[in-house]
C-alpha cells in the first residue's frame, strides 16, 4: 500500500482448552520462537511474548490489512500442530476458542513489554481468570461470564 502509514499495536491473549497447565516450562523458548516465526511470515512484527502453562501473551505490531482474528487462527492451529507434533503432552494439545484483543498506542508499550515479561512474577499474586477479567474490565468489554472460558476438564473414574 502506497502511502498509507499506520502505528496499530495489538495485545493478544489466549487459553489452553480448560485453562490447563500444558505449556511445559522447558519448551518455552522454543514454543516462542516458533509462533514469532508464524508471525513474521504473515509480514507482522513480534514486539513481545510470554506463555504461561495455561495461556499465552502476545503483543504485536499489525498492517492496516491484517485482520486480528485470522491472525490468531494461524498462530494457535500451527503451534497446536507444532505441540502435537513434538508430543510435548500427554493426548492431545488445544488452545480454547475464542481469545482477547486489546489496541494500545505507543506511549503504553514499555509498560505493557514489562508487564508479559514479568508474567510469572504478576502471577505469584492473581490467576489467570482474575488477570483476564481484569483486562476486560479495564478495556469496558461488555462479556458474559459464562463464555469467558471453557470449563476445566476434571478426570472422573467410571
Amino acid at each position: 500500500m502506497s502511502n498509507t502509514y499506520t502505528q496499530i499495536y495489538i495485545h493478544i491473549v489466549f487459553a489452553v482448552k480448560g485453562r490447563q497447565n500444558l505449556i511445559p516450562k522447558e519448551h518455552k523458548t522454543e514454543l516462542h520462537g516458533y509462533i514469532m516465526g508464524i508471525i513474521t511470515n504473515k509480514k507482522q512484527t513480534v514486539i513481545q511474548i510470554n506463555s504461561m502453562p495455561d495461556h499465552i501473551h502476545i503483543l504485536v505490531g499489525i498492517t492496516p490489512d491484517t485482520a486480528v482474528s485470522n491472525l490468531v487462527r494461524d498462530i494457535k492451529a500451527n503451534s497446536s500442530k507444532f505441540i502435537n507434533q513434538k508430543r510435548w503432552v500427554m493426548g492431545r494439545f488445544e488452545w480454547q476458542a475464542g481469545f482477547g484483543a486489546f489496541s494500545y498506542s505507543r506511549s503504553q508499550l514499555d509498560d505493557l513489554v514489562k508487564y508479559i515479561k514479568n508474567q510469572e512474577k504478576h502471577h505469584i499474586r492473581k490467576t489467570f481468570r482474575e488477570e483476564y477479567l481484569e483486562i476486560l474490565k479495564r478495556f469496558n468489554v461488555n462479556y458474559d461470564e459464562r463464555y469467558i472460558f471453557d470449563p476445566v476438564e476434571e478426570d472422573t473414574e467410571i
